[in-house]
C-alpha cells in the first residue's frame, strides 16, 4: 500500500475516532488505529450455490486483505433469516463497512437501521436494497442494458438481428418463451424491462410469438432463480403449450443456471442439433460457457465480477476515508426510500466466437476450464 493511501487512512481512522469520543464514531464505537489491519469489512454473500457468488465473495475478499484489511466473508445459503443474522453479527463485532448483496433486497431494513444507528456505511452489491434510506451506495452493471443485451442476443440467435445490430436475413415468424429471475431481486425487474422493452416491436409485428401467452413478469418469475424450478416450468410450457407437434424456437433466460435447467428440459423433451431452440444466458458460469462451446446453448452475458468487485473495494475505502464514492449513476436506482448513488459498470455478449478474446484472453477462464466446464478454484 502506498504512503498516500497510508497517510489517507490514518487521517480518516483517527478523525473516525475523534468522532467515537463524543458518539458519533463509524462502526459500533469507532476505531483509533492507522492500520487497516484493525479495519474489518463485512462482507455478505447470498449463496454458495451459483459458482458466480462463490466468485464475487472470494473477489471482494482477497482485494481488500491484499490492501492489508480484515475482511468477515459470509455466505447465507440463500436463506434469509441466516443472512439478516450475519448481517445482525458483523454489526455487533465491530465492522467498519459492510458490503451486502442481498437474498431479498426487502428484507434488512432492521439491520440497516441498526448499522445506520452505529454509523457504519452499508455498500449494497450488485442486488439493490430496498425500502430502507440506510443504503449508502450501490455498486452494479448496467442492469436495464443487461436486458436490451439478452434480447438483442436472442434475436442474434434467431438470425432477426445480425450482431452489428443491422437486420438479419431471417424473418420468422419465431415461437418464444420467456423467463425471469426472482421477483424479490430488484434487478429481475430491470432485466425484463430491458428484454420486453427490446422485444416489444418484433412481437407486435408478428416476427415473434410467445405461445404461452405469458409474458408479464409475474407469470414467468422463477423464485431464488433455481435451476430445478427453471427446468419443471420449461416443462410444463412444453406439455401444455407444444403438445400439437409445433416447436419452440427460442427461450430468453436471464441466468445461466435457469437456462441449464431449461436446456435439460428441452433435452428431455428430444430437442437436438440444429433444431435446438436459442436459449440467452447470464454470468458465464463456466458450465454455460462450455455449453456455448459446445453449440447447445447461445449466448451468455458476461459481467466482470473482477471489476465489479474492484469498485466495491474502491468504495468502502472511501468511506474508510471520510469520502463519498464516485457515483456514474445519481437518478436510476430508486430503491423506494431514496435514490441511491451507484456505480455502474459495462457487460458484454459472449457467443461461441467470443469465448477466446472475451473470457480466456482476460485470464477470467483458460481454454482447459472451457473444454472442461468447470474451473479449477
Amino acid at each position: 500500500m502506498s504512503r498516500r493511501i497510508l497517510a489517507a487512512l490514518g487521517s480518516a481512522v483517527l478523525a473516525l475516532s475523534m468522532a467515537a469520543c463524543s458518539g458519533e464514531g463509524a462502526g459500533s464505537g469507532g476505531n483509533d488505529s492507522d492500520n487497516p489491519a484493525d479495519l474489518t469489512i463485512g462482507v455478505s454473500m447470498p449463496t454458495q450455490t451459483s459458482e458466480r457468488w462463490i466468485a464475487d465473495g472470494n473477489s471482494v475478499k482477497e482485494k481488500l486483505e491484499a490492501k492489508g484489511y480484515k475482511v468477515d466473508l459470509q455466505y447465507a445459503g440463500d436463506d434469509i433469516p441466516t443472512q439478516s443474522q450475519q448481517v445482525d453479527q458483523m454489526i455487533t463485532r465491530g465492522a467498519d463497512v459492510l458490503i451486502i448483496a442481498a437474498i431479498d433486497g426487502t428484507a434488512l431494513s432492521g439491520q440497516l437501521q441498526a448499522a445506520a444507528d452505529a454509523n457504519i456505511p452499508v455498500i449494497a452489491y450488485d442486488r439493490l436494497i430496498r425500502d430502507s434510506p440506510n443504503v449508502d451506495f450501490y455498486v452494479s452493471f448496467d442492469n436495464y442494458k443487461v436486458g436490451v443485451a439478452q434480447a438483442t442476443a436472442l434475436l442474434v440467435g434467431l438470425g432477426v438481428q445480425n450482431k452489428d445490430g443491422s437486420k438479419g436475413d431471417a424473418s420468422g415468424p419465431f415461437t418464444i418463451e420467456l423467463f425471469a429471475g426472482s421477483l424479490d431481486d430488484n434487478n429481475a425487474h430491470f432485466f425484463f424491462d430491458g428484454a420486453l422493452d427490446t422485444l416489444k416491436p418484433f412481437l407486435d409485428d408478428g416476427t415473434l410469438t410467445v405461445k404461452s401467452g405469458q409474458t408479464k413478469i409475474e407469470q414467468v418469475a422463477i423464485l431464488r432463480w433455481q435451476q430445478e424450478a427453471a427446468q419443471k416450468r420449461m416443462e410444463d410450457l412444453l406439455t401444455s403449450s407444444y403438445n400439437d407437434g409445433s416447436t419452440v424456437d427460442g427461450v430468453l433466460s436471464p441466468y445461466d443456471g435457469l437456462s441449464r435447467g431449461i436446456i435439460t428440459a428441452l433435452q428431455n423433451a428430444g430437442y437436438r442439433g440444429a433444431d435446438f431452440p436459442v436459449v440467452t444466458g447470464q454470468d458465464a458460469e463456466i458450465a454455460s460457457v462450455k455449453l456455448i462451446s459446445d453449440g447447445v446453448q447461445s449466448s451468455t452475458i458476461f459481467k466482470d465480477t473482477r471489476l465489479l468487485a474492484e469498485q466495491a473495494v474502491v468504495a468502502g475505502e472511501a468511506f474508510l476515508q471520510d469520502r463519498s464514492p464516485e457515483a456514474n449513476d445519481t437518478e436510476t436506482y430508486n430503491n423506494g426510500v431514496k435514490v441511491v448513488p451507484s456505480y455502474l459498470l459495462p457487460v458484454q455478449t459472449v457467443f461461441a466466437d467470443d469465448i477466446k478474446p472475451t473470457l480466456i484472453d482476460s485470464g477470467y477462464f483458460t481454454a482447459e476450464e472451457v473444454a472442461a466446464g468447470q474451473a479449477k478454484g
